[in-house]
């Protein structure tokens, strides 16, 4: 595995910030990170650190300001 795609290749590079947040979540030793499975990092992936972090709409927005008001 490499850590970047070859350009003009269309793939992208290795989530390098995403593995650091699941490793440390979890508590894994670099030598626990360095034998798992592309299948096992993947699943581990999607689990504890998704690409995307979720973002309210403004409906969600809304919602938060109003349960949690500035006080001011």
């Amino acid at each position: 595995m490499t850590a970047a795609a070859p350009e003009g290749e269309g793939a992208a590079a290795f989530p390098w910030d995403r593995a650091m947040r699941a490793v440390l979540a979890l508590g894994l030793s670099p030598a626990d990170f360095w034998r798992l499975a592309p299948r096992e990092l993947a699943v581990l992936l999607d689990a504890h650190a998704p690409a995307t972090p979720g973002r309210p709409d403004r409906a969600g927005l809304d919602a938060l300001m109003q349960r949690f008001p500035d006080g001011g």
